[in-house]
């Protein structure tokens, strides 16, 4: 059932959604799961040291079938679409709700944050790992092995923040059964604000981002590619988040 072709899929959940019939959206759910594959895969980053990728698929399974009951075909979405985010979102409140960073770690990543932004703009440039170090009075070793460990930490709050605001899909429509103009508008600009804090990245920084959003690689595959060690692909990680987060602040409203 899976193997099906784009347009037997989109067949099938039509008629699942005229007549009711349980064992259609089973056959639905089926046809769907690489939806959730690719959901458990491109955020495997975030959990994989903290959850088993079994649970992120239950998880991810259920919002698909939330979301095959939910979607409204009249509403003019694509199902992948809305489907997507439904369950690239269940996943990302999972991984929230297992609180698996430890809390020294969410508040040296918070601390981090406050200090790259203080010095930024003290120094009009990006601050180097030894001010940072010095500001937070911490040795550099230690900065960089700490960054290290938040880079699960970044991940999720720079996701969360990408989801909030805009990337969603409204659950309710207008009186005229359409998506909110407004909400597409906000989404549009979100995506041109986001494009362009990658584009203020460095190229290792930005080489990173690419290969972590949108090539779904691991960091062990990224040190690979760059030659550099695994830790070291998460501090440039953390680093970008930083940057994107704080450049998006600056010039979007979220």
């Amino acid at each position: 059932m899976a193997d099906i072709d784009k347009d037997a899929k989109a067949l099938l959940l039509l008629k699942y959604k005229e007549t009711g019939d349980k064992a259609l959206r089973n056959g639905v759910i089926l046809a769907y799961m690489n939806i959730v594959k690719y959901a458990a895969m491109s955020t495997r980053n975030m959990y994989l040291k903290f959850a088993e990728t079994d649970d992120i698929i239950n998880e991810a399974t259920i919002a698909l079938m939330g979301a095959v009951d939910s979607f409204d075909p009249a509403k003019g979405v694509k199902f992948e679409t809305y489907a997507s985010i439904k369950v690239r979102g269940a996943i990302i409140d999972f991984i929230r709700s297992q609180d698996f960073v430890p809390r020294t770690i969410r508040r040296f990543a918070k601390e981090y944050d406050a200090a790259y932004s203080i010095l930024y703009s003290e120094l009009d440039r990006e601050p180097t790992s030894q001010e940072i170090a010095d500001y937070m009075k911490l040795p550099v070793a230690k900065l960089e092995s700490c960054t290290a460990q938040a880079a699960a930490a970044q991940t999720l709050s720079f996701e969360e923040m990408v989801m909030d605001g805009g990337f969603d899909i409204p659950d309710k429509a207008d009186e005229d059964g359409m998506w909110s103009a407004e909400a597409g508008i906000h989404r549009q600009e979100k995506m041109k604000y986001l494009a362009d804090a990658i584009r203020s990245l460095k190229d290792r920084e930005r080489l990173v981002i690419t290969l972590y959003y949108y090539e779904k690689l691991r960091f062990s595959d990224i040190g690979k590619v760059l030659d550099v060690s695994e830790s070291r692909v998460c501090q440039i990680h953390s680093q970008a988040v930083t940057k994107m987060k704080k450049y998006m602040t600056d010039n979007f409203d979220i």
